[in-house]
């Protein structure tokens, strides 16, 4: 049975620290001020977490324990970044915030709705299933299902390769902006394996014919023992925003074989982003319809 409480034995509220009433749910109430330029700039964003959305410089130093001319500077640079926005004496968070906000809520989002999808291309395979989008000239790895006989320790979730390498990476760099695609050729294309493509025009065609065919193959490019079949996820603007792939090991996989799977998948992942691409719809799970699982 619990105890009993003596109003004796409660012990004394502490006494709040100048600024704490004003910063109830928002800055580093209680903590000392950082000494990192890192830790401080993290420390105004901080201030920023709860309810309240604009403070004036003082008020910013006074939750942050920094001197008020340390935070006049970061401020200020956050402000030339677009990281936060001001409007007479009040700063507020920036665009650029509300910009990464919506990027990790969209990838949250492909992550949740990709799920059933990838499943299904396991229980038809047993191999190893990835999701993976373009980040600059590599590749992110959002979600990636385990085959029985795993096929590399390359890929994890979170991990990145170079996209020149990988049936993901090709494949996306085959529908990406010409931009993006002209700097891949500025670069250099560094080899993984010795099937690696390092030649920009091998593989400028190699981009040609995976557009053709709506699927890219990695026949040991970015692992000697690896064969991988990737197809493009398109949202409702037809851009490839992300793509599936199946990978197993040479010898006992052949790629070519669940091409069309792989193909039927990302094109049913890319109706279930379409249905859900606005964030009115984002606590719903879309149940997989028998017409998206024909091919699985």
């Amino acid at each position: 049975m619990a105890t009993k409480i003596s109003s004796s034995e409660r012990k004394a509220p502490v006494p709040a620290r100048r600024g704490a009433t004003r910063s109830a749910g928002n800055g580093r109430a209680g903590r000392s001020a950082p000494k990192s330029v890192l830790g401080r700039t993290v420390a105004v964003f901080e201030a920023f977490a709860g309810d309240r959305q604009e403070f004036r410089l003082g008020e910013l130093a006074e939750l942050t324990g920094l001197p008020p001319s340390t935070v006049h500077r970061i401020v200020g640079q956050l402000v030339e970044a677009r990281w936060l926005e001001r409007e007479g004496k009040r700063y507020r968070l920036g665009m650029r915030v509300f910009e990464l906000g919506e990027l990790v809520a969209r990838r949250s989002l492909l992550r949740e709705l990709a799920l059933p999808f990838m499943e299904d291309l396991y229980e038809a395979t047993h191999e190893t299933i990835h999701m993976a989008v373009l980040d600059g000239l590599e590749v992110l790895y959002l979600e990636k299902i385990a085959g029985h006989r795993l096929a590399t320790g390359l890929s994890r979730v979170g991990g990145r390769l170079p996209a020149h390498c990988t049936g993901v990476g090709k494949v996306l760099l085959a529908y990406a902006d010409d931009r993006l695609v002209e700097d891949l050729f500025a670069s250099e294309l560094r080899p993984m394996t010795g099937r690696t493509i390092t030649a920009m025009e091998m593989l400028r065609t190699e981009l040609g014919v995976i557009r053709r065919d709506g699927v890219a193959y990695d026949w040991g490019e970015s692992a000697p023992q690896i064969r991988c079949v990737a197809a493009p996820v398109f949202d409702k603007d037809g851009k490839a925003v992300a793509a599936l792939s199946v990978t197993g090991l040479a010898g006992r996989f052949d790629p070519e074989q669940v091409a069309l799977s792989v193909k039927t998948a990302a094109r049913s992942l890319g109706r279930a982003l379409a249905e859900r691409g606005t964030p009115a719809h984002y606590g719903r799970v879309r149940r997989i319809s028998a017409e998206d699982r024909v091919g699985l």
